[in-house]
């Protein structure tokens, strides 16, 4: 199949220039996407381009992953309502350190013979002169030219209006096109439907420059069912960096993918083909709340962000999650499922010290020992677990999981985690 047609069927084309699926069906292609070094992690929404890049190597193509050291000093304004906070040289290095680790769990450098490249525009525009950069690349372009791109109209019609600095950035993207195209024979460029206008103007001064032919593909900008934008939850954005997003919270955030989304991210994020797709995609009608779809699309994405050994991590602690068999867990996987549950901390012997209902006045599930109590005999409390029922109950360390914690709970969902130290 041509990259572009599964491109097409995957649903990740939005556009494409006039002749790009004919120049990928007729020769290996040099194809690279840019990646904007505002964070030391990528997220998930960087994922749609990575695959991009990947599914091209896959089918021959040789991708290059450009990292923008030099772009991201000055920010993209396509798709923003406002001036970027800029980045200093430090900042910027030590993102693209971050992101150049990630990258390679998805791109095969040594394959042959289309290994992937590893890019920093830093290497080209930190050394370009100002004059050189206005001489040899500016007069290609007109105002009007450069007025007319949505990401400039965007921001002009805005009370923020834009700068010369973010003016300037579409400027920069042709530059690196261009550099690519005569260095490394780059032919295509990928990105995000907002890209479009940045995309063109490189082919056109590939053109101007060089007197060749390039071409651009960019793919839609993901959103959820709900409208809402893809990768940000009530916690925050998801990385890939498992010290920002543990993978744990990575693996259910694809878990509790809406059915609606569900196929369409396993066309996006994984390597299924159709028919494995279809037969999910049946499931998700006909057998809604088995969730087989939504499994497989956590299995395989936080497999292949994060590896098997943390994949199987997070299963097993998903399983304490709704299996609720916590006394079989390990303490360390409840510190993963429940890592944005308050806790206390106390030592074996003040531990073995406290009734049941001190433990819950000490740890804030109630205002006193009497109203703990009541609780108990109510059936509100569960220890780890299990429904405590006796309101004079003296713990042990028989009642920690591993020696190291007990979870206590009041109602369905109200825990707290009680640290044991010293044990």
């Amino acid at each position: 199949m041509n990259i572009v047609d599964e491109f097409t069927w995957r649903g990740m084309l939005y556009d494409a220039t006039e002749g790009t699926a004919e120049m990928c069906g007729r020769e290996a292609v040099t194809a690279y996407c840019g990646f904007d070094p505002t964070a030391s992690s990528l997220h998930v929404g960087s994922l749609l381009p990575i695959m991009a890049l990947a599914r091209l190597q896959r089918a021959g193509h040789r991708p290059i992953a450009l990292v923008g050291g030099g772009t991201g000093m000055i920010g993209d304004p396509s798709g923003k309502s406002q001036e970027r906070t800029l980045l200093t040289v430090e900042d910027v290095d030590a993102n693209v350190r971050g992101m150049r680790a990630q990258l390679e769990r998805f791109l095969d450098f040594d394959r042959r013979p289309n290994p992937a490249l590893l890019l920093n525009n830093a290497d080209w525009l930190r050394t370009v002169t100002l004059l050189d950069f206005l001489r040899d690349t500016g007069k290609h372009f007109t105002v009007n030219y450069m007025l007319a791109k949505e990401s400039v109209k965007r921001r002009l019609g805005g009370d923020e209006g834009i700068s010369f600095t973010e003016f300037s950035y579409l400027l920069l993207q042709s530059y690196d096109y261009l550099v690519l195209h005569q260095k490394w024979g780059c032919s295509l460029q990928l990105g995000g439907s907002d890209q479009w206008g940045n995309i063109t103007a490189g082919c056109d001064l590939i053109r101007k420059v060089a007197g060749g032919k390039a071409h651009g593909l960019v793919m839609p900008l993901v959103t959820t069912a709900a409208g809402t934008k893809f990768g940000k939850t009530e916690a925050g954005t998801v990385w890939l960096d498992p010290a920002r997003t543990s993978p744990f919270r990575f693996y259910q955030f694809w878990l509790n993918a809406d059915d609606r989304d569900v196929v369409k991210y396993l066309k996006f994020f994984t390597w299924l083909d159709v028919d494995a797709i279809t037969a999910l995609e049946e499931t998700v009608t006909t057998r809604p709340a088995d969730r087989e779809a939504q499994r497989t699309l956590a299995r395989a994405v936080t497999g292949m962000v994060h590896g098997d050994a943390e994949l199987a991590r997070a299963e097993r602690a998903s399983a304490v999650l709704f299996g609720g068999a916590l006394r079989e867990a390990t303490p360390d996987d409840l510190l993963l499922v429940f890592d944005d549950v308050p806790s206390s901390v106390t030592t074996a012997s003040a531990y073995e010290a406290l009734s049941l209902a001190a433990a819950l006045v000490q740890v804030g599930l109630a205002a006193s020992k009497g109203e703990a109590a009541r609780l108990i005999k109510q059936g509100g409390v569960y220890l780890n677990g299990e429904r405590a029922t006796d309101d004079r109950r003296l713990l042990t360390m028989a009642d920690t999981i591993g020696g190291k914690l007990a979870v206590l709970q009041k109602g369905q969902r109200d825990r707290r985690l009680l640290r044991i130290e010293g044990a």
